[in-house]
C-alpha cells in the first residue's frame, strides 16, 4: 500500500528500541539533585532520607499524604490502623510518625520517635509538612 503525503511514521524494530533505551544522558550542568531539598537536611547522610510512618484508617488521605512526602523525599510507610503502626514502628525504627488513627494517644505513649497527631488545622499540606519537620528538627537537636 502506498504511503500518504505526509506520512512519516518509522517502522519500530528492536534496534531502535534498544537505541532509545540505551540512550545514557549526558549532563553539561552539575547535577542538580546532589544538593538536600525537600525532606533531607544537611545532617541527614548522604543518600538517606528521614523515614515516616502514616498511620491513617482513611485510604485517601493516606495515600495523599503519603504522595505528598514522597515528592519531598520523605521514605514513607503507611500503614491502615494502630495495631499496623505499633508492628511497623518496632520494625522499621521511623524518624517520625504521622497518627491520624483514634487512639493517637496510644502511639504517642509506645513510640520512641516524635509523634505528629494529624488535627483539623494540618488540613493545609504544607502546615502537616512543616509539623513534620519541626518534629525531625527536635529529634536531631
Amino acid at each position: 500500500m502506498p504511503r500518504a503525503f505526509g506520512d512519516h511514521r518509522r517502522e519500530l524494530s528492536w534496534s531502535t528500541i534498544y537505541a532509545v533505551s540505551n540512550h545514557v544522558e549526558k549532563r553539561q550542568l552539575p547535577d542538580r539533585r546532589a544538593r538536600s531539598r525537600g525532606g533531607r537536611r544537611p545532617t541527614d547522610r548522604r543518600g538517606a532520607t528521614p523515614l515516616v510512618v502514616v498511620a491513617d484508617e482513611e485510604p485517601g488521605s493516606r495515600t495523599t499524604c503519603e504522595t505528598i512526602l514522597a515528592k519531598l523525599n520523605f521514605a514513607v510507610a503507611p500503614v491502615e490502623s494502630l495495631s499496623k503502626a505499633l508492628e511497623v514502628m518496632a520494625t522499621l525504627q521511623p524518624e517520625v510518625v504521622v497518627a491520624k488513627v483514634r487512639d493517637a494517644s496510644l502511639l504517642v505513649q509506645q513510640s520512641l520517635a516524635p509523634v505528629v497527631v494529624v488535627t483539623e488545622e494540618m488540613s493545609d499540606p504544607d502546615v502537616l509538612v512543616e509539623a513534620i519537620r519541626q518534629a525531625l528538627r527536635r529529634k536531631h537537636l
